[in-house]
Order: C-alpha cells, then structure tokens, then sequence
C-alpha cells in the first residue's frame, strides 16, 4: 500500500519495494563457457567511476543473471562498491580477489532471531562471514559493512521491527568482534526518509517521528561509537509520481533558479532538502557528527510518465555531476557517499507501489545499458557503461496472439493472467510498449509469461488463443523480451490456479 504523502521538501523518502521482503536467491553456476567468457573478458572499462559511489545489486527476478557475469560486469564499468541485499554464499564468494567493497544484507525476516539470541548472530557470522575472510587473496572478500534489516521502519510494517532492530544490531557486531573482524567490518541498517520529518517542510524543522526517536537515538549513538554510517533512501523520483502538483525542477538537479528557502540557505532540489533533513534531526538528539550514506537512490524507466530513459539520463547527469563537485549538501558540505538503485531490472518485484518498481535499473535484465551515463560526473552525454559479456539466450522464439483467433473469446481473461503472473509494466501509461492496441498488448504479455517461464510449450497455449512464432515479434520500441538462460531458483510464476491468479493478482494489477 501506498503510504500517506510526506511534505513537498521530504517528498523523497524512497523504497517502496522496501515494503517487499527480499527472498534469498541461490545463483547457480550457468556454465562453464559463461565463466570463461567473464573469466577472459577485460576487467578495464572508459568509465572512471567517482569515489564513494556504488550500486545495489537486488534479485527479484525470474532468470537471475550468473553471479561470475554481473562480478565481471561491475569491474567493466568500474565499480567499487556493492550493496547486496542478502548474504547468498555463492553470490558473495564471486567478490574475492577483487577490489569490491561489499555491503552484505540481512531481511527483516530474521531480525527477530538475531536479537533475542546471541548464540544465532555467532551462527550468522561463521555462516556468512568468516569463509569469506581469507588471508589468502583470492579467496578473500573485501566485506565492509552489514547492513542489518532494510527499511525496518518503514511506516507501512506498523513497528514490527521496531523492538528488535537495535538488539539485533547490537549482536550482529558482538559477533563480529568475537570473530575477530570488528575492526574492518561495521554493521549498519539502511532507513527508508519516513524515519523523519518536518512539520513546516524545511530541513531545519527535522526530527525523527516521534514514536521512533527513543530507538533513532540508541542505533545512531551505537553507529557513532563504532564509527559505522547510517544509511537513508532517497527518491526524488517518488516526489512527482505521488504528487502532480510538485515542481519537476525540484526532482532534478537543474539549477534552473528556482529556489525555495530555509532562513538564509536556499534549497534548489529536493534531494538535498531531504538530506539535510536527517542533518538537523541527528543534531536533534545529540548525534550531530554521524556519517551518513545514501543507501539508495535513482530513476526508473518505465511504468509512469516520468519514468522513461530520458529522465533517468537527466537525473543521472546532474547527479553525477553534483557528486563531482564534492560540495555535499547545505548542513553537511563535502564529499557524499552514495549507493545507486539499482543495477539492473528486477522483473518479479511487487508492484504495489507502482508499475515502476521492476524497472529501477541502469541496466537492463540482461545486462545492457539503457542510457548513456558517465559515472566519472565529467559529463559525457555519450558515455555508454560496458554490458554484460558472456550471457545466454533461450531460442530465439515468440508467443504472440494466434493470427486465426478472430474476435477471441476469453481474451480479456488470458491477458490479465498473462499480466498476473508475468510482467505487464511496460504496457502502462508512459511506458514503451503503452500505445499498443489489445492484440498486441495480449501478444506482449503472452510473450512475457511464455519468457518468464522458459518457454514451455504450454505456457504459449492460452485455451488456443496464443502461439509461437520465430519472427521478431518486437514493435518498434516496444521490446520484445527473450529471457536469459539461468539456474537461478524461481522467485514466482505459477502456471496452476487460473481463477486463483485471476482472483489474488488480477484485481491489484487492474488498480494501477
């Protein structure tokens, strides 16, 4: 659900996929030549990327790409930074020998554990940390901090973390020490911007929400005396799709002079308005100093007006560009660290906050870039980042409308089970694929659930309606997808059920 609208200047509190557990997702080998391809492929890329930034890595999807690709990828492009949202072994075990800091995650789902039992975060530790802290370099992985939980105190969980983020806070790096690596890996826990607010819209009214400011204090006390970040979301993006009345200049960085003001300072974007927010209620409860992060930030591409490459390409530009300067925000001048959301598509993602919430990423499901993007913030319009090596196809086949199905009967019925249970967010309003007409949309969405499950036959069938066919069925920049070849293990997609897909998914698909 959607939550209530913060004020204009807070407008970007983010992560509303926040509010959508992630699954641990265990990323399997693809194949020997796929690993010989990234082995082999250049590990130099023309993108020299700016200190302090990095990216999140989520794997919400149908066919997660294989983790030796998306490792090799990142050095391509330059990264040096990564924010995962789980601890898969596997996945981890793909950083060693590289230069990647790694931000490893723990769901919400097992905070409770890790706070009512010491002996469970001791358990976690060996589990997911300690094989990967090699002396020896290959095998060793550059962990840098645990974030523990991710948003757990979005408003929409109605403080069902709330009594045990802290204490499993305060395991998860007892545990660490005992282990021997508390001295270079920190915990920390990513907040979604709702942990705070403002009652007159300006940042120097911020305080954290007053249900929250008892634990607010203790976590950003005990992040300081370990010298640990805290990390917060923020979407400017969100600010335009929640509200038609708020400035678009505001979302993005384009100093176009349009200023609103603060006593004497004068805020130009949202972004730093939301930031600086956090500034002045961390100074609020005696916390003035704490280093903050950006845990995620960034623009989709498809699934709302505003959400199309274009913009994306625009707030990228003057992101990349504000972070060049090194001027931080108003209240806290100097360098900004920042986690980009995200790197790729993320085709199984709710999309209860939006159709927009499967297309956050700079590449696309299979690793291509969907924009230029200079990550230098030298400002190349031109800039392309380097695309995946290596990846693999299913055949290159279709599932469109059967041309003979003349005026078909139940139509209606297969395309909402298509969409439920398939991916049908590009058909929305401002999207590419949204000026398709009903045939069209239903050979689109066809398509997705044949792709989305690896195009067995019966997956095309549809009571007759649908078929396949080895022509390019792709309209114009309306992409038709074939999926990528992954061991990955399923995160949805149930062929069974058809009332029941139609009954549970159906109505929330059509409310969008």
């Amino acid at each position: 659900m959607v939550r209530a609208r913060p004020p204009l200047l807070l407008m970007a509190g983010g992560g509303y996929r926040r509010a959508t557990e992630y699954f641990t997702v265990t990323l399997l080998l693809i194949s020997t030549i796929n690993v010989a391809l990234a082995a082999n492929s250049s590990s130099s890329s023309s993108n020299t990327v700016l200190p302090g930034l990095g990216v999140n890595w989520g794997s919400i999807a149908s066919h997660p790409m294989d983790p030796n690709i998306v490792v090799q990828m990142l050095k391509d492009n330059g990264f040096k930074r990564i924010k995962l949202f789980e601890s898969d072994s596997y996945t981890v075990s793909k950083f060693a020998g590289t230069d990647i800091e790694v931000m490893l995650g723990i769901p919400n789902d097992q905070l409770h554990d890790l706070a009512k039992d010491y002996d469970n975060a001791k358990d976690w530790v060996k589990e997911n940390v300690s094989d990967h802290m090699s002396s020896e370099q290959d095998k060793h992985v550059n962990i840098k901090y645990v974030a523990v939980g991710n948003e757990p105190f979005l408003a929409s969980y109605y403080d069902r973390y709330v009594n045990d983020l802290f204490p499993a806070m305060q395991n998860v790096q007892k545990a660490l020490n005992a282990a021997g690596f508390g001295n270079v890996i920190k915990v920390t826990v990513p907040f979604n911007a709702d942990v705070y607010e403002s009652h007159s819209d300006k940042p120097s009214d911020g305080q954290f929400r007053s249900s929250l400011k008892g634990q607010m204090t203790s976590i950003a006390k005990f992040l300081r005396q370990n010298k640990a970040p805290i990390l917060v979301n923020i979407y400017p993006f969100l600010s335009l799709y929640q509200s038609s009345n708020f400035p678009a200049s505001f979302a993005f960085f384009s100093n176009d002079g349009r200023k609103v003001y603060d006593g004497n300072i004068a805020y130009s974007n949202v972004f730093d308005a939301n930031y600086d927010t956090l500034v002045t209620a961390l100074k609020k409860i005696g916390v003035p100093d704490l280093k903050i992060m950006v845990g995620e930030v960034g623009w989709p591409t498809a699934g709302h007006k505003y959400a199309t490459p274009d913009y994306a390409q625009k707030f990228y530009a003057g992101l990349m560009k504000r972070l060049a300067a090194n001027k931080g925000t108003p209240l806290r001048p100097g360098k900004l660290d920042v986690y980009l959301f995200a790197l790729m598509d993320e085709d199984q993602k709710s999309i209860a906050p939006g159709p927009f919430e499967r297309h956050w990423g700079i590449f696309t499901y299979d690793g291509k870039p969907k924009y230029p993007l200079d990550l230098s913030g030298g400002g190349n319009q031109n800039e392309m980042l380097v695309a995946a090596k290596g990846v693999q196809y299913l055949p290159a086949q279709w599932c469109v409308l059967n041309p003979d199905a003349t005026n078909p009967v139940g139509l209606d019925d297969a395309l909402g089970y298509a969409c439920a249970y398939g991916d049908c967010t590009s058909l929305k309003p401002g999207s590419p694929c949204a000026s398709l007409d009903k045939n069209w949309q239903a050979s689109y969405a066809f398509n997705n659930y044949y792709q989305i499950n690896d195009q067995d036959v019966s997956a095309c069938d549809f009571n007759g309606l649908a078929t396949v066919v080895k022509t390019n069925a792709t309209r114009g920049n309306c992409l038709f997808p074939i999926q990528i070849v992954s061991d990955g293990g399923r995160i949805g997609g149930s062929r069974g059920g058809f009332m029941a897909g139609v009954l549970v998914l159906l109505a929330l698909w059509f409310t969008l």
